[in-house]
């Protein structure tokens, strides 16, 4: 999710901060309701078929809910105590990448300064920190990027002089039709730009 807040003193009704010479934008990566959703859910159901394993080959009920002391070790426990590895595996990758928030940053428009900076949160490593800077005289439009279907992309980019297309909003989730003509439409307006795509 990409939220705008121009930086000033006052006020607009719908709650943004009235729009001076800098429009700042939160973009959220991967520390959503839904990451941390699937990060228990997997994380329970891979530490119930490792403890049902344990249970299984030990003859000991490990698991409140279930007797899994009746399951015969090989090959029912042992293909438990597998699936249960894979996902305990599969949640920590899960963890690590909501505790890195990868994906996670900011879009700031300086009109004053005249420069754009699109910041994000990578994975550990040379990369960490992904930073682009340009001139807001580069800029040539924001493009809304619209496919639906049953993989439906729904993103703005900025379109810049000499430079592949930078995308500002989130991976993963895509917006709604109504927020992302809101939010292109308002950034384009910023930026006085024209809006394609629409």
């Amino acid at each position: 999710m990409t939220t705008s807040t121009p930086i000033n003193q006052g006020q607009s009704p719908d709650g943004d901060h009235l729009a001076t010479h800098i429009l700042h934008q939160e973009v959220l990566g991967s520390r959503r309701f839904s990451n941390y959703w699937w990060a228990i859910i997997v994380s329970l159901g891979s530490t119930g078929f490792v403890l049902a394993s344990i249970s299984s080959y030990l003859k000991i009920n490990l698991l409140p809910l279930s007797d899994p002391t009746q399951l015969i070790f090989v090959p029912q426990g042992l293909v438990m105590g597998l699936y249960g590895l894979a996902g305990i595996l599969l949640a920590l990758y899960l963890w690590l990448v909501i505790s890195w928030d990868i994906g996670g940053g900011y879009n700031e428009f300086d009109q004053k300064a005249g420069t754009v900076k699109i910041f994000r949160n990578g994975f550990p490593g040379k990369n960490r920190r992904i930073e682009i800077d340009c001139s807001i005289q580069d800029v040539q439009s924001v493009r809304v990027d619209l496919k639906e279907g049953l993989n439906p992309r729904r993103a703005l980019y900025l379109r810049v002089k000499g430079r592949r297309d930078i995308p500002l909003t989130r991976v993963g989730q895509p917006l709604s039709l109504t927020e992302l003509e809101t939010q292109g439409a308002k950034l384009a307006r910023f930026l006085e730009v024209p809006l394609e795509g629409l």
